[in-house]
């Protein structure tokens, strides 16, 4: 979907990997890496889209370290495109809001970077969640998006388990309940 509208393929990693996860940052260096591109383009692309303030910049040491611009008048535009061309938005409306009583759901691997590789990893905290209803929308969700979609439910006692092996790594909040009930 972004290729027929950005025809830069740098710029829609860029896009990605800043406005799928605002809370992604990233040097010039480590993006070029990430992307097996050349330090150029990727420079190009970020002073392009740091001069259009969409995406902002600091200095951090001796490097520049950029993060999306939340404050920009396109931002929530530009995010929903990136959602919906990735699929994402399908997700949370079609297994999230559908699958019982859950506490809170999350995206963790590739997507949380910022990375659009095909495999959308979510993971879902809940009591009395309908597994075969999960089942099926997933299934009916990758069908729609054209992703795989990895599910990982948990009752909130296994999160809290396991809870400090998700902190240590990139996660993007989908959904939560905050009622006393779920918890």
């Amino acid at each position: 979907m972004l290729k027929s509208i950005i025809t830069s393929e740098t710029r829609i990693k860029l896009l990605l990997r800043f406005f799928l996860n605002p809370r992604n940052k990233g040097y010039l260096r480590q993006l070029a890496t990430e992307f097996g591109e050349s330090t150029n383009s990727i420079r190009v692309e970020l002073n392009k889209l740091t001069e259009a303030k969409i995406l902002r910049s600091e200095v951090s040491g001796r490097n520049k370290l950029y993060t999306a611009n939340v404050l920009h008048p396109l931002y929530d535009d530009i995010r929903n495109i990136v959602l919906k061309s990735t699929g994402v938005d399908k997700v949370i409306s079609n297994i999230i809001r559908k699958i019982g009583n859950l506490r809170f759901a999350f995206l963790r691997g590739d997507y949380a970077k910022g990375i659009d590789s095909g495999l959308i990893e979510l993971v879902i905290v809940g009591k009395n969640l309908n597994f075969s209803e999960i089942e099926r929308v997933r299934k009916k969700t990758e069908v729609l998006i054209e992703r795989k979609i990895s599910v990982i439910t948990l009752s909130p006692g296994e999160y809290e388990k396991l809870k400090h092996n998700f902190l240590n790594e990139p996660n993007m909040i989908l959904y939560e309940n905050k009622r006393s009930e779920v918890a």
